[in-house]
This record gives C-alpha cells, structure tokens and sequence, in this order.
C-alpha cells in the first residue's frame, strides 16, 4: 500500500512574506477556498499575532473552511499561543504551530539562549498549545544547521508533552538533497517515539533545491510536506506544491506515494495565487508556466502531433488546461458565458457572476475574439475586491513628444462627482497625480508593471502597482484594452485597499504627488 504524504500550505503565511505581498481578508479566504477545492490537507492562514489584518484573515479562514486543517503560526510565547488560538479556535479542525530555533547560531545571536533554556521554552509551549488544542505542530527553525543530538533531545520531548506533528525545516535553504534525507532518516532512528507523530518538513529555495530536499525528505520518511503555491515565500521562495505533487503522480513508479490533491484544481490555483499577490509566474516555469506545455521546435511539434508522449510527461487536462476551447465573443449570451467559466473552474457567486459578465460584454466590443486568459484577467479583477470607496467615472488624457502630459480624472464617491486636472512625466504619472488630488490622499508608487494578457493590438493590458503609505505596501490590479485605463483602475485599486486598510480618516493629506514612473 503506498504511504500518503499530507501537503501542508504555507501559501497565506509563509508565501504572503513574498517581499511586496499584501493580501486583504477577502483575497486570503478567496484562496483558501480554492485551497480547500485543490485537497490541501492544512492551510496556514497566518501568523495571527503579527498584526490586525492577519488575525482577522486567520478567523476568516477557520470560520469557512471545512474539509482542512486550519493552522496559525506562534513563537514559542504564551501570548503568541493565546492569540493563535483565538483565531483558529472556530475551525472544523485547528491547528497550533509552535516554533522556536535550535542551530547554534540563532540560539546564540537571536534568542540569546542556552540549549538548556530552548529545550525548556519548546517543552512549556507545547504543553499551553495543548491546553486550548489537540493537533499542536512543533518546528525546530534552522533544523538543518542545528547540532543533531540537540534535535532527537528536543524533538523526544516535545513530543513527549503532547506534540502531534514535528517539523524539520530547511529554513535558510542550506541544505542538499543527500544531506537532508540523511537528517530525516537519522531523526527516524534516533528519536524513540517518532513514531507517534506525523514528520513533517519545511524547505526554502535558497539553493534552487527545496523541492529536491523535499522529496528527498519523503523518501528517507517524511509524512508532510509543506509548500506553497507557485513557490512563493521569503527570499527565493519555498517548495512549489504543484512540482511536488506532480512529480509524486508522474513519477509513481519512482516514489510509490499517494496524496490528497485534485491536479486539476492545481492551474487555476496558481494563477489565482499570481494574480492576487501581483507576482506574475516565470514563464518556463516547471508545470504552471506559459511554456509548460508548448513546443516551438520543429522536431518537437512533428513528434507531439504524432503521440504527445514524445515530449510529454503529463498531460495539460491533468493539472487543469484544456487543449480545446470555446471562442466568445460579443454575441455570445450570458448562459454560454457561464458554462465557460465553470470550464475553466471559477465558482462565482451571481453577484460576481453579474459584474463579470457585464465587463465580458464590453471587452467584446472592443476585441472581436475573447480568450481563456482574457476571462481569466477579467474574472481576478473583479473577486475578492475590497469595498470601492471611489469609483472611476472618467479620465482624459493629453500627451505628446513636445506637450506636457496632462491628465483629467473623475471619481466619485457616495454620489458624488469630483473631478481634479494634473501634469506629469507622462500620461500614467499625469493620472496617477490627478488621482491623488481628487481622493486626496498622496501614496509612494514603489512598483509599476503592465503585461499584454494575449497577444495582438486589441490584447488587454494588465497593470500591477505597488504603493506604500504609512509603512505598508498595497497592491493594486486593473484590465482593460486601453492601458491608460488599466493603469488608471490599477492606482484606484490600490487607492481603495489603502482606505479598507488604514481608514477613510486618511482622506485629506495629499500634500505631495506621486512618484513619477
């Protein structure tokens, strides 16, 4: 019978430390729910104590999930315990994680501790984490550089206080794949009650080997896995889940194990993921990139027409790409519209469904054929939106190689129409100010970014920008065919997170303009 391996996803924790990843409440339950449909076995929704926002998400999440586990991260404090559970406590199943560092030189720089003295944190903690939680997962940070016997002593006891998972975590992405399943294999044999919990492992891709050094892991032993989408995380990233999962499934003659995940749920995940947090994925990237599954060379085309498995491993259905598909375009009705986004996996409330459709409809005006990565555009630009404080009425741009940009934004609020004239570098920054002037509020434009979603010149362009105010990063997104306009609805966006955020109260301080792109 072949072993299963749980995926635990980091994706809301670990993967929203992404340097320039802000995730609001409704996009972290947008891609928990998708989460949940992909047959992750735990989500960690986040580190509750970490701010307002990530304690009010972890609820969120805990209150409307149902068939996973719900985890928060907590240091080794009782307050952090305390406040992890107030947050997860309303989950069909919740989850504690504990943690604390045990190399040599964490203990000696960081938390300024003997051994003697994590030792005895980790064993009090587990036992408060138990207290409130039955499931309890404790993780030795920088596992893979600490001192081995310090490991079996700590890992025998908290397990002994009533830990159910212990985790092994690669945290700087030090580690090789021999090394780290040798790690494994040794806390396997020398730990003595190992065998009463689930072993669990952590790896970041410091070394481009965290999924190597996770499979290395399950093969010496290892029960969980714990990933995030599309490989998000600190620095350069954790274990990607879906390269995990879909090397464990193509390859089951190789690995022999079994897990949880509906592959074909994994493609609209990852693109949920990449456009929610405004981090596109690489093109060539292993199984969700744009050329995963297309073939430019001659020869690889002959042989693909000929039997896919020439230059196929997987197929595209396996992991949710459809090789056919329907073209839309301004004829079609609302009825053949919603059968192609259940298509394509998106289950949309009617509201949403209503507003997509309507936006659908005026694209097709403009484009006499809409594609798959259109709706897709379209679809992410309307879900887990936050409440519109201002709304884009109108814009007009002048612009020119011997003119100053200058730009005529209204918007409205409540009813009301204002309406506010800037210059700028060009005709985005000339917006972009005009906006800042009609809200009144003056951000930091810290990231501009614009992608074409399909090819040609009626393509819609996609605007990310990434804005700070008062310390925090915000991102913003807008489509549409003009990309003034997306730039234009992008800004917006970021405007009206800054105001869910921060509070309506900042309404008034504009007092400098924006960044110039």
């Amino acid at each position: 019978m072949s072993t299963l391996i749980r995926i635990f996803d980091t994706t809301l924790r670990d993967g929203e430390q992404t340097p320039g990843v802000n995730l609001n409440v409704y996009e972290k339950l947008e891609i928990a729910k998708q989460l949940e449909r992909l047959g992750v076995d735990v989500i960690e929704a986040g580190f509750a104590i970490a701010s307002p926002g990530d304690f009010e998400a972890i609820k969120e999440v805990a209150k409307n999930i149902k068939n996973a586990t719900v985890a928060s991260l907590a240091r080794a404090l009782e307050k952090d315990i305390d406040r992890a559970w107030e947050a997860v406590q309303y989950a069909e199943s919740p989850c504690i994680h504990t943690f604390i560092a045990t190399s040599d030189i964490h203990m000696k720089y960081k938390l300024r501790m003997t051994e003697e003295q994590v030792l005895e944190r980790a064993v009090a903690m587990v036992k408060y984490a138990k207290k409130y939680c039955p499931n309890v997962e404790f993780s030795a940070e920088d596992a893979s550089r600490s001192r081995l016997e310090f490991l079996y002593k700590i890992f025998e006891e908290v397990i002994k206080a009533g830990a159910t998972v212990i985790n092994i975590p690669d945290t700087v992405g030090y580690s090789t794949p021999e090394e780290f399943g040798s790690l494994i294999r040794n806390i396997k044999n020398n730990v003595s009650n190992i065998d009463k919990v689930i072993l669990s492992v952590h790896c970041h891709n410091d070394l481009g080997l965290a999924v190597a050094n996770s499979l290395a892991a399950i093969q010496n032993g290892a029960t969980q896995v714990e990933t995030t989408i599309n490989g998000l995380g600190e620095r350069a990233g954790n274990a990607a889940m879906e390269e995990i999962v879909m090397a464990m499934n193509t390859r089951k003659d190789f690995y022999g194990f079994t897990n949880n995940i509906d592959t074909t749920q994994i493609y609209r995940t990852s693109r949920l993921v990449s456009t929610l947090t405004g981090i596109a994925v690489q093109p060539n990237k292993a199984i969700v990139g744009a050329n995963a599954f297309a073939h430019e060379s001659g020869i690889h085309q002959h042989g693909v027409l000929a039997e896919k498995s020439t230059y196929e491993i997987m197929s595209p259905e396996s992991i949710g790409l459809k090789q056919n598909r329907m073209v839309l375009g301004k004829l079609s009705g609302r009825h053949a519209f919603e059968e192609k986004l259940r298509e394509m996996g998106y289950n949309l409330t009617e509201e949403q469904i209503k507003i997509t459709f309507q936006k659908f409809k005026e694209l097709a005006d403009r484009k006499k054929e809409i594609s798959d990565s259109d709706i897709e555009a379209l679809v992410s630009e309307k879900v887990a939106k936050v409440p519109e404080v201002f709304v884009l009425e109108s814009f007009q741009i002048s612009s020119g190689n011997k003119l100053v940009a200058t730009s005529t934004v209204s918007v409205r609020r409540n009813g009301t129409v204002k309406t506010e004239a800037a210059t700028g570098e060009g005709p985005v920054d000339a917006a972009f100010n005009a906006l800042d002037r009609a809200v009144g509020i003056s951000l930091k434009l810290e990231d501009y970014s614009l992608r074409a979603v399909t090819g040609g010149k009626d393509a819609l362009g996609e605007v990310t920008v990434r804005v700070s105010k008062n310390g925090k990063s915000f991102t913003g997104r807008g489509v549409s065919t003009d990309i003034i306009e997306s730039s234009i609805r992008a800004y917006l966006d970021a405007i009206n997170r800054v105001l869910s955020e921060l509070g309506e109260e900042i309404i008034g301080d504009s007092n400098s303009k924006a960044d110039a792109i």
